[in-house]
This record gives C-alpha cells, structure tokens and sequence, in this order.
C-alpha cells in the first residue's frame, strides 16, 4: 500500500473507532466512564494527523504517521490499564465516575437524582464480546492501528508518489 493509502485508512479507522464508542454511548445507552472518555482522546488526535499525513510528502507525512503511532500506543496503553482494572489486576483510578447526562436546572432536582443516580464505574465492564470488554477491545485496536502507523512511519509503505526513493 501507499503511504497515502495508509494514512487514509488511519484516519478512518481511528474516526471509526470513536464513531462506534458514540453509537455505544448515544445509540445503545451505554454511559462512558471517566477511563471510556480518557481512551478517546488519542483517537481524536491520530484521526485528524493521519489526514494531513494522507497529503504531505513523504518526509513529513512520515514523521506525522510517528507521532500517530506513538498516539495510538499510549492509548494501547491507557486501554490495556482500564481492562486489566476491570479484570481487577490492579486498582482503577479512586474517581472514576460518569461521563455524561445533563445537570439537572433546580437544586432540587439535582438532590431527587443523587438518589437515583450511581456513577460509572470504570472497574466493571459494561459489555464484553467474546469475553473482552470495550477497554479490552480499544487496546487491540489501538495496538493495531499504532503498529500500522509506527510500520509506515519507518518506510515500510511506498511513498504516494513514484518509487521508494531514500532520503524522501
């Protein structure tokens, strides 16, 4: 594949990615944990770099798609510690609560919630697939998607434009 090509797909994948946490969140119900709203963050960054990495030169692009790579594998990282304190392997951050809801207008209103509202806590998994969680799910995507970026960002992809050339 070319560079460019690859950079689109980061782009789109990354998108893709935080576009099915929002159909989770907004379409399904699910309400994101502190740890669920941390995890996006390196997508809302690696999607837009690997755009403009798609229609730079070779050089930049590259240097682009390794700042993409190490984006993406800080969020692996920020993925493997929410599941594994899900899988109680060690402890979940101490303030850990929900990630979305209006504030209620009246204080009385806000006082009736606080009897009917829990935070979300980011140590239980709120849906699992073949036995991973969402947190479980985000760290192989993420991994994924940082190898491919790490992978062309040291040459292994052809430069958009004409053959490999060093130095470009």
């Amino acid at each position: 594949m070319s560079l460019r090509a690859i950079a689109l797909v980061l782009a789109l994948a990354a998108a893709a990615t935080v576009g099915a946490a929002l159909v989770f969140e907004h379409g399904f119900g699910y309400v994101p944990c502190k740890l669920c709203l941390t995890e996006r963050v390196p997508y809302y960054l690696a999607a837009p770099l690997a755009l403009v990495a798609a229609f730079l030169p070779p050089r930049p692009a590259r240097f682009l798609l390794g700042l993409v790579a190490l984006v993406l594998l800080y969020g692996a990282g920020l993925g493997v510690y929410h599941a594994g304190a899900e899988w109680a392997f060690w402890p979940g951050p101490n303030d850990c609560g929900g990630g979305s809801g209006a504030a209620p207008a009246e204080v009385g209103d806000f006082l009736k919630s606080l009897e009917s509202v829990r935070p979300v806590d980011c140590t239980a998994a709120a849906w699992r697939f073949l036995g991973v969680s969402l947190a479980g799910w985000n760290a192989l995507i993420a991994a994924a998607l940082g190898l491919v970026a790490a992978a062309a960002a040291l040459g292994f992809a052809q430069p958009s434009t004409g053959p490999h050339q060093p130095g470009r």
